[in-house]
């Protein structure tokens, strides 16, 4: 209920089950959002791995990292734009609305990289899809948020969270049914404007955000909105409980004006609660997790996996994890609280990076040494290894260095033992794969490579259930109903122009510093958010969104966070 803080016995997540014989129309909601976050997780995921196929059909982007990179971030660039105007449109027309623009979007973007006949085309498309995702990002959290009663609020944005995993998984899935298919990377990057479409049908028939109803003016629509979400019991006090948060948001809106920059950054509650909010966000991006699902088969490649098959299959299980951590949130978002579960969080991403980094270096330092007989017998020797002073010295981690154009091509009876360094190139690789060799051009073999997946799985287990989601619930409960579209807006910006940063830079560092320093880079990152969420972020668990602002005007950063303090939340009498 919105005017009081539910007991804390009660078990939120048993709570948000039985919402689906008590009231189904409050999943039905959810669950219709949501779709957004599918559609989400699905183009995060589906990229990753039609890379693999779109860098065998044209050849620049094989050959050019630069070119990998730009079809992965310009989606991030139009998310971008997306998430900031989709602030506007959210608080202008609705949250209804949004979720349509990012759909239609979505289906446009969908439609022109299936038919993309060059890179720059699918590029084309790939910014109006990013432009839906952005919309989508800010927008289907809000709107679950905004319709979910308070107790269960937590559990049904983190529901959210666990439609994006699933949208992830579902497209690992998906690349894997189109593998042998005729146009591979076209059905797989395709097939997201059918959710597209259903979303739009479901969307239809639903209502407005009842909070933004009433911001507007429109309180019998949404009177009789809150009569569907809560029981009989409980209603009216909410109906007060909102309609004295929207009159005193109007009073002060009447009294400060339009909104700017220089006056939400004035804005003490809003002030902290944007410090938290965008800080989480950029956090959840500079620890690395959509490196890890934009390139995760080019991860399990560089591990020492050479085949697109199995490094989309093992890529698989990492997904499944991500979506089985999103379940785990769903149960703990409302019982452990946002701040603890993205402290535990956080700790085991710090060991799982430290993990993937040890291994990865040992990948790097111990890969197969380069036969010259091996390599002769193939007459296309790779360039740089024939004109090599010491070519005794070679390994296959410096053959793939030397140049994009060379590859490993690995000894037939044991892939440890050494190989050829070979031009990479069709020929080549056809070559070497009918003497029953693997063909590697991203990583070389490794006996190490089954702990760096374990290190992956490992980081996915504990990132998923804490930063996957905490980051999402508390930027859609922390700010004032009136700065909430705009602040949401400025905070999905956030997260995505982090994520392009960090995605667009992710395979050059891999180049000029190594896999494994990539990772503890990230590692040092996850240990400086640890201290951010310590000192920073406020424990919203079981808050209601009028109370909220309350909170942040009482609070102050806890910079001496060793010392323990009363909640304000507790003083009160």
């Amino acid at each position: 209920m919105e005017g009081g803080v539910p007991e804390a016995d009660i078990s939120a997540f048993r709570e948000c089950l039985s919402l689906s014989w008590k009231n189904p129309y409050v999943l039905r909601l959810a669950f219709s959002a949501g779709i957004g976050g599918l559609l989400f997780g699905y183009d995060t995921g589906v990229i990753s791995g039609a890379l693999l196929y779109i860098r065998d059909d044209f050849k620049d982007v094989d050959r050019k990292t630069w070119l990998q990179e730009a079809i992965v971030s310009t989606a991030l660039a139009g998310a971008i734009i997306g998430a900031a105007v989709g602030g506007w449109i959210n608080d202008r027309f609705g949250r209804k609305v949004s979720i349509l623009s990012a759909d239609t979007l979505f289906f446009i973007g969908s439609v022109i990289m299936a038919a993309a006949s060059s890179p720059s085309i699918l590029i084309v498309g790939r910014v109006f899809v990013g432009l839906g995702v952005g919309m989508a990002s800010m927008a289907s959290p809000l709107y679950i948020s905004e319709a979910s009663p308070t107790r269960v609020r937590g559990a049904l944005v983190s529901l959210n969270s666990f439609l994006i995993t699933g949208g992830q998984f579902l497209s690992y899935l998906i690349n894997l049914a189109f593998t042998k298919a005729p146009g591979t990377w076209r059905w797989m990057l395709g097939v997201a404007a059918l959710p597209a479409v259903v979303q739009v049908g479901l969307m239809f028939f639903l209502p407005e955000s009842p909070r933004w109803l009433f911001r507007k003016g429109r309180e019998e629509e949404g009177k009789a909105i809150l009569r569907k979400i809560y029981p009989p019991h409980e209603v009216e006090a909410e109906i007060q409980a909102l309609q004295d948060s929207v009159a005193l948001e109007i009073q002060e809106a009447e009294a400060s004006g339009d909104i700017s920059m220089m006056k939400l950054l004035k804005t003490k509650t809003v002030r902290r609660g944007l410090c938290a909010g965008m800080g989480l966000q950029l956090f959840q991006q500079f620890v690395g997790i959509n490196t890890v699902m934009y390139y995760s088969p080019t991860i399990v490649q560089l591990a020492g996996f050479a085949s697109n098959q199995t490094a989309l299959l093992l890529s698989l299980i990492t997904a499944g994890l991500n979506a089985f951590g999103s379940i785990l949130s769903i149960y703990f978002i409302d019982k452990t609280g946002r701040k603890k579960l993205a402290l535990i969080s956080l700790c085991g991403v710090v060991l799982s990076l430290a993990l993937l980094t040890v291994t990865f270096r040992q990948t790097e330092t111990h890969s197969p040494m380069i036969s010259p007989i091996e390599t002769s017998s193939f007459n296309n020797t790779c360039p740089g290894f024939s004109t090599a002073v010491d070519p005794a010295g070679w390994d296959c981690m410096k053959c793939l260095k030397a140049s994009p154009e060379c590859g490993f091509c690995a000894d037939g009876s044991n892939t440890l033992l050494p190989g050829a360094c070979l031009v990479s190139n069709d020929i080549t690789k056809n070559q070497c794969h009918s003497d029953h060799r693997a063909w590697y051009t991203r990583g070389c073999p490794s006996k190490w490579g089954w702990v760096a997946l374990i290190g992956l799985a490992l980081y996915i287990i504990f990132f998923s259930p804490g930063m996957g989601t905490v980051p999402w619930v508390v930027n859609s409960e922390i700010y004032p109903l009136r700065y909430r579209g705009i602040c949401g807006g400025i905070a999905s910006t956030t997260v995505w122009v982090s994520n392009l940063i960090v995605s667009q830079s992710f395979l050059s560092l891999t180049q000029a510093i190594g896999t494994a320093w990539t990772f503890m880079l990230f590692g040092f990152v996850a240990v400086i958010a640890i201290f951010f969420v310590i000192i920073v972020v406020p424990e919203t668990k079981g808050v209601p969104m009028e109370e909220v602002e309350k909170m942040l005007d009482q609070r102050a950063f806890h910079y001496k966070f060793w010392e323990k303090r009363s909640d304000p939340q507790s003083q009160k009498a």
